[in-house]
């Protein structure tokens, strides 16, 4: 006998031979040995076990997870329509001069029911958000309603193009209409809509109703834009191992919750918008407190109805007639209403020539105007005295002597200014940056300052100014003129409109909120889409108890299986070497009698045949 080979395959590839001589010794093993060998050989199956069926790399995404969804919040890469799990979602905003489309669009949702949609702006292949804007505003066809849906066809064309063909079916269009369709009579405004209605579905393939174009009210604005910024600033996205580290905090009480205890989460942000027309501004009522449903949204953000961590209580009121443009509009009305009469009382003729011009306040110094109409001209020209202008613009506030009101003498809660946080927006914004270059953290000392030298500056230096490029590029020349009013007018519809102290710090006036220009329409498609998520939660939940079966059926399988492969082994080396020692004690046997003869003799043991 020379060599005996052992080789094997698996579970790794091993080889090794035994010489004639040590072969003997290790076919008669002691007890010892076979216990020895037997532990060995389990507590190598036990390792094994152990280490396949560990958790390792399961365990660790959720961390970076979210990392990737908060990247992916701020970045502004291109997005890829070729992504078959991308959803896609249209709002048109029918504004009173114009109409603009916006293409949203959100991965599919993680499955998480406490998160919302990712909804973030569609951008296309220069990475520029996917907008388009038409002129006039669709209330322009009040006389001829059959022409509104050809009006909002080119926002669709644009839509259309931009959105694979095959996810228009599941896209789903909103049209909403605001200031501009609110103004005019309830049968003009359902003749407009009942066009979009029945035409729009017979052109397009987009996931459209009835319900899907209204005319929204100021409080509904109000809310989707409240909505919008709060979303792109993560307000939305709570904590749930009870603290929230870095973020301020506050105490709610949600309707439908446990009122017998408070819940702790991110603390929402305030919104202030001052356009030409109107004055807006909504934030959360933290504590439950008496204020009338007028005034007051509670809705739910979440998919669940039953869930309670996305329910808010938010405080929202619109002020028409007191946007900038709509402000000044009103006060050169009075300007031409009281100076007429005065100079009739007094026989006077301030306004009536430009060698007698009306001294105003709020425009630059030096700066001449006119004003009225066509059949009533007046002529004004500008003093450039911000404290004066303030002063003269404080009864155009309409405010009363009563607590707890702003704008109007309409309620307004109090506002926990030590823990509070606000955006303001278009001209909060426009009048803090465009020209007074002070756009982001608002400093009501610093700005008023800006402001009084803006106004005392002589207009021929204010064009000079302009025409060197000096301001922002999307500052236009009605900006330079109006600049001094509009500045006076924010400022007092703020402090002593809305009574936020000289002191607050906590204002940002902003466009855009990491890199992204935050309209009331990104609010509106998160609220209007908000029980989608459910859909895919089912859908997770099915994947999940089916990944989980095949799983627990893959690890029987593959686990158990090698196991009894071991041990089958196993058993058939112990049976072979059992045989082995049977032969080779027979074989002892037979041979016993002469081997003592030939070792004595010196004669050659003779060769026995030895059957395996």
């Amino acid at each position: 006998m020379g060599r005996l080979n052992f080789s094997c395959l698996f579970p790794a590839s091993w080889h090794f031979s035994l010489s004639s001589q040590v072969l003997p010794r290790l076919l008669i093993p002691s007890f010892r040995q076979w216990v020895l060998v037997g532990l060995i050989v389990g507590l190598i199956g036990l390792l094994y076990f152990l280490l396949a069926t560990g958790k390792g790399p399961v365990i660790w995404p959720s961390k970076e997870n979210l990392i990737h969804r908060h990247l992916a919040r701020v970045t502004i890469d291109a997005t890829d329509t070729s992504n078959p799990n991308l959803n896609y979602g249209l709002v048109v905003d029918c504004g009173s001069s114009g109409s603009r489309m916006f293409v949203y669009c959100w991965p599919q949702h993680n499955g998480n029911p406490h998160e919302l949609l990712d909804i973030r702006q569609m951008r296309d292949e220069h990475r520029k958000p996917v907008v388009m804007k038409i002129k006039p505003g669709i209330s322009e066809l009040a006389k001829t309603p059959a022409k509104a849906s050809d009006h909002i066809k080119p926002l669709l064309d644009f839509a259309a193009q931009h959105i694979p063909k095959y996810k228009h079916q599941e896209t789903p269009l909103y049209i909403l209409c605001t200031a501009g369709m609110r103004i005019l009579p309830e049968s003009q405004q359902e003749a407009l809509l009942e066009d979009l209605r029945t035409d729009i579905p017979v052109d397009f393939n987009f996931l459209f109703s009835d319900s899907h174009v209204e005319v929204i009210s100021g409080k509904q604005e109000g809310v989707y834009a409240w909505i919008g910024i709060n979303f792109v600033l993560g307000k939305f996205n709570h904590v749930y191992n009870g603290h929230n580290e870095g973020e301020a905090v506050v105490e709610v009480n949600v309707p439908g919750g446990d009122q017998q205890e408070a819940r702790v989460r991110k603390r929402t942000a305030g919104v202030l918008d001052m356009g030409g027309v109107s004055t807006q501004i909504a934030y959360e009522v933290p504590k439950t407190e008496e204020v009338a449903k007028t005034f007051l949204a509670e809705f739910n953000l979440g998919c669940d109805a039953h869930r309670t961590e996305h329910v808010y209580r938010v405080y929202v009121s619109t002020f028409l007639g007191f946007g900038g443009n709509a402000a000044r509009q009103r006060y050169e009305q009075d300007i031409i209403r009281n100076t007429i009469l005065r100079n009739k009382i007094l026989n006077e003729h301030f306004g009536e020539t430009l060698d007698s011009p009306f001294l105003d306040p709020c425009l630059p110094t030096d700066m001449e105007d006119v004003i009225g109409s066509s059949t009533l001209k007046f002529f004004v020209r500008g003093t450039g005295d911000f404290d004066e202008c303030r002063q003269l613009l404080q009864p155009y506030l309409n405010r009363t002597n009563e607590n707890q009101t702003s704008l109007s003498g309409v309620y307004q809660p109090t506002i926990d200014f030590e823990n509070s946080q606000f955006y303001g927006f278009s001209e909060f914004y426009y009048c803090t940056e465009d020209v007074l270059r002070m756009g982001g953290e608002y400093n009501a000392t610093k700005y008023a300052q800006a402001a009084k030298n803006y106004c005392a500056v002589q207009w021929k230096t204010l064009k000079e100014r302009f025409d060197a490029g000096l301001y922002a590029s999307h500052a236009d020349f009605h900006r330079l003129k109006y600049q001094c009013f509009k500045s006076a007018w924010m400022y007092e519809v703020l402090h002593t409109g809305f009574s936020f102290p000289k002191t607050y710090q906590n204002l940002k006036t902003a466009l855009l909120v990491y890199d992204k220009e935050v309209q009331w329409t990104l609010g509106a498609i998160l609220y209007r889409t908000r029980f989608l998520p459910l859909r895919d939660i089912q859908q997770e939940s099915l994947k999940g108890l089916h990944s989980h079966w095949r799983h627990s059926f893959s690890f029987v399988n593959n686990h158990y299986l090698f196991l009894a492969c071991f041990f089958i082994v196993l058993l058939s080396i112990m049976l072979y070497l059992l045989r082995l020692r049977r032969i080779h004690r027979r074989t002892a046997q037979r041979c016993s009698p002469s081997t003592s003869v030939w070792l004595e003799a010196g004669i050659q043991s003779p060769t026995l045949p030895i059957n395996l």
